[in-house]
């Protein structure tokens, strides 16, 4: 029991902080260690470590990053990019564009899948202007979080949570609609005041960064329309059917991978595949770290002490809470385990994808669209610093959380 403990505590660390020091392993290794290790040392056996992984959560995931892998292999956010880049209008009012687009896109092709297809361009986009890339990057990446929490496939810990709780796609966007719509003005209005004097790149900066440059990959009318009629199914099947959610999606991923231009390989390397084996990995861990007995000890403490997790408000709390410390997926995927709805599925759902939708803007670890943000804006020259990242995001998780508090209340 001890050592199920010790390493449930150091893959949480891992989750938290990214790494260990002095090792060179990321999230997505610390939880495929941290599984093989409680597989290698008898703590689960191979049978139940591979029971213990949904892989009805998995198949719905990948199903929908295929789909979503199509509208990058089409050109699709090439072509949103250069219209952008194109627009006559001022810093503020193309930020509002950013936003609008981040949100619009998030909420249907997953937050991770978006912030990875459009963070290259989008430094192109502002570099090309003379623009200082950040506040827009920022403003997309908080936007795209945010977003994420309109719909159930909004983002990866969002389709975790509705094949957990059995969620209807409707009940919860009635909840969700009116604050992530709050939200977003509440981001554009921070990240405007914060960069109302910055918006520009000083002469000294412009040149080392003007270098930087992306593949572009030609827009395909016809592969970005079937793409897009795919996804409208897919959304209608969620909406007005009892199919399993995770065979609509792989059956829709089967059909575009079945393409007589597009390699299927083209299409495979844009599935974030690190992501994947996070999550199994995940699921491995928590049911070893269940079978101690350890989590029900708390569980039953917590409700001794009056903290109801069957309180939409208080599951809430408590999401924001850990998804502040150890990541939005790795809190979501912990505590799904110990919520057990009774007529208020959709309340709690919606609680859940708040609280970790929500917080995920305080700290670049807080998402994974936000580790992606600002790890490929440093590839193409671009830093954005710990602070730059909280100083904005901070601010606007907290007003955001507060808009989801009286939500929840209401609800």
């Amino acid at each position: 029991m001890d050592l199920t403990i010790i390493i449930f505590v150091l893959v949480y660390i891992a989750m938290a902080f990214g790494s260990f020091p002095g090792i060179k392993i990321d999230r997505t290794g610390a939880s495929v260690a941290g599984a093989l290790a409680m597989i290698g040392f008898g703590i689960i056996s191979p049978q139940l470590s591979w029971n213990s992984i949904d892989y009805r959560a998995v198949g719905l995931l990948f199903g929908l990053m295929v789909v979503s892998a199509s509208f990058t292999v089409s050109g699709f956010y090439h072509k949103v990019a250069h219209k952008m880049a194109n627009l006559d209008i001022s810093p503020p009012k193309l930020l509002c564009v950013f936003i609008i687009v981040a949100a619009a896109l998030a909420s249907v092709l997953t937050n991770d899948v978006v912030v990875v297809a459009m963070t290259p361009l989008l430094v192109s986009i502002t570099l090309a202007r003379g623009l200082n890339p950040i506040p827009f990057l920022l403003g997309f990446c908080f936007a795209a979080n945010n977003g994420a929490a309109l719909s159930l496939i909004g983002s990866p810990k969002n389709m975790i949570i509705a094949q957990g709780l059995d969620l209807s796609f409707m009940g919860v966007l009635h909840i969700t609609a009116l604050p992530v719509l709050i939200s977003l003005p509440i981001v554009w209005s921070v990240v405007t005041l914060l960069y109302r004097h910055n918006w520009y790149l000083s002469e000294s900066k412009k040149s080392p960064l003007a270098q930087q440059s992306h593949t572009v990959i030609p827009f395909n009318k016809w592969e970005t329309v079937k793409a897009g009629v795919v996804i409208s199914i897919v959304v209608i099947t969620f909406l007005f059917s009892q199919l399993p959610r995770e065979l609509v999606a792989l059956s829709a991923a089967c059909f575009l991978l079945l393409n007589r231009r597009i390699a299927s390989s083209d299409m495979l390397k844009h599935v974030n595949g690190d992501l994947l084996l996070l999550i199994m990995g995940l699921f491995i861990i928590n049911a070893a770290f269940a079978d101690t007995g350890v989590p029900k000890e708390i569980l039953h403490y917590l409700l001794n002490k009056g903290v109801d997790l069957g309180s939409p408000l208080v599951l809430f709390l408590v999401t924001s809470f850990m998804s502040i410390f150890i990541g939005t997926t790795p809190a979501v995927m912990l505590l799904i385990q110990f919520v057990y709805p009774h007529g208020n599925a959709d309340p709690l759902g919606a609680a859940l994808i708040f609280g970790a939708c929500f917080s995920s803007n305080i700290f670049i670890f807080g998402s994974i669209a936000g580790i992606i943000a600002v790890d490929q804006s440093a590839a193409h020259g671009v830093k954005i610093s710990f602070w730059e990242f909280t100083k904005s995001g901070g601010v606007i998780s907290i007003i955001c959380m507060s808009v989801a508090t009286v939500a929840i209340l209401l609800s």
